[in-house]
């Protein structure tokens, strides 16, 4: 039987090449292709694979999720789960009743929900490859009243989405635009005060605290039992199950108290996950900002600290768990000089291959000695131990300073490279030399070849920026949670990045 030719104004008698050309630019357009998969297989092969690839749920599609996936859960590699709460008015910003601050019995259930649906229907997919859960929790409303720079973005921009900082001058713009508001403060776009004490509280409210269970034996019962997700290898929330990489920003407590109780359950959390062998990259990031601090250090002196000190002992349990973890990351929830000295001289970390630890020790007006004895000696002869060691990395920094103190080996039969990087001259003492030339002859046989870089403390307006312009070899917090910091401290201050 003869082969009917297609027809010269028809999709099929374009040669492949051409056809693939003009798919590949519809799909960088950055606009809804899913309906054109219907228009043949050939179009299905290539737009479902992006369709499928980042998906955002919210609740209410949370009841579908497993049967829109079904047959191409294997080309899922991104989920960003992301739950919105209640909307409130003005008579809720900034409650001064204890029960303002609290969720409502209507968002805690919608929590629960939407935990256990997510949970119940991964725990049937089977491992493919890579898969990042990102979740989300916020409500729209608070960006709404006191704190107009808050955007909610997925981790992982998709090619669509514009999340450089022309976006960010956009919405800098937009914020100009909108009208006065002197009930909660801003002025041409910009905000005349911190936000009192209720607000910030309003905004910091506990998810999925003690006010959504009975009680805290049911409330860990429920963690406990929520379904393992075995396909999932990266998340941005604390799972039932650990998966190999966990990235984890939680924000620091205002009253000391407060700071004291969760710092009890972050030493729980951690030595929980030294018995779960599975887990390999660990990132933890705890978000700070002393402008929102500030106002209860006036309200109430001495119950709440402007500077956040870690905790010797938290610092102590990621130490140990850094022994079974191929790459650790973890700022000012934990003290470089604490998580080093807390390390006993038997350990040996087979799998470390990278570390990165903040330390409040590295400040312009600190004593030089005691950073070289109380840390980078020890950091020294902890590296000795860690023999796949390829990079470790000590840093501080804030609004007005940046450092950090790096040990790197550069490749196979080339000096390893010790660098200072920051606004202020690190000047090492010979004893610290000395020990880190011990550890670059047993790694690569051969001496160290110092570098050293000054920064314009100028440029350094935030935390944010001090993170931009270090240069870190690994990302010390997500890059949605870097660009929030950065455009947060220009919206409060005016600064120009």
């Amino acid at each position: 039987m003869a082969l009917t030719k297609p027809d010269k104004s028809s999709w099929l008698y374009l040669p492949a090449e051409l056809r693939n050309i003009i798919l590949d630019t519809v799909l960088q357009t950055g606009s809804r292709v899913a309906s054109l998969a219907a228009v043949s297989q050939e179009w299905q092969a290539m737009i479902e694979p992006r369709n499928f690839s980042r998906i955002k749920l919210t609740a209410p599609r949370l009841a579908e999720f497993g049967s829109m996936t079904r047959r191409n859960r294997a080309l899922v590699c991104y989920i960003w789960l992301c739950l919105e709460l209640q909307e409130y008015d003005c008579t809720q910003c900034a409650p001064h009743l204890v029960d303002g601050l609290r969720l409502t019995n209507a968002d805690n259930i919608m929590l629960i929900t939407a935990f256990q649906d997510l949970f119940s229907t991964l725990s049937t997919w089977e491992p493919t490859g890579s898969l990042l859960l990102d979740i989300s929790v916020y409500a729209p409303s608070d960006a709404e009243h006191w704190f107009e720079y808050l955007t909610f973005r997925p981790d992982i921009p998709s090619p669509s989405d514009n999340h450089d900082l022309g976006l960010q001058s956009e919405q800098q713009h937009d914020m100009l635009a909108k009208p006065d508001d002197y009930q909660h403060g801003w002025i041409a776009g910009k905000p005349i005060s911190t936000p009192c004490p209720p607000a910030i509280f309003k905004v910091f409210e506990e998810i999925m605290g003690a006010d959504a269970f009975l009680n805290g034996e049911q409330q860990n019962k429920w963690w406990e039992h929520l379904p393992s997700a075995p396909a999932v290898t990266g998340v941005l929330l604390r799972p039932a199950d650990p998966p190999p990489e966990i990235h984890y920003e939680p924000w620091r407590e205002w009253y000391n108290l407060e700071q004291e109780f969760l710092d009890s359950n972050f030493q729980a959390l951690f030595h929980s996950l030294t018995t779960r062998d599975n887990l390999r990259r660990l990132t933890l990031f705890e978000a700070h900002n002393k402008q929102y601090a500030l106002p209860f250090v006036r309200l109430l002196p001495g119950y709440c600290s402007l500077t956040r000190v870690p905790d010797s002992k938290v610092s102590g349990e990621v130490a140990r768990l850094s022994l079974q973890l191929e790459h650790l990351s973890a700022s000012f929830i934990v003290d470089a000089s604490h998580s080093l000295n807390a390390c006993e001289p038997s350990w040996k970390w087979t799998r470390m291959t990278s570390l990165v630890l903040s330390s409040q020790l590295l400040t312009p007006d600190e004593c030089p000695v005691k950073i070289d004895d109380t840390m980078l000696l020890t950091a020294a002869r902890v590296a000795l131990r860690m023999p796949n060691l390829e990079s470790m990395e000590i840093w501080n920094g804030q609004e007005g300073f940046a450092m950090f103190f790096r040990y790197q080996l550069t490749g196979q039969d080339k000096p390893a490279v010790p660098t200072w990087r920051g606004t202020w001259g690190l000047t090492l003492r010979s004893a610290v030399v000395e020990a880190w030339e011990v550890v670059a002859l047993s790694r690569c046989g051969r001496r160290l070849v110092f570098a050293a870089e000054l920064l314009d403390a100028g440029v350094v307006g935030s935390l944010g920026d001090a993170i931009l312009h270090l240069g870190f070899l690994n990302p010390v917090v997500r890059p949605v949670s870097l660009r929030q910091i950065r455009m947060e401290y220009r919206a409060r201050e005016g600064a120009r990045s």
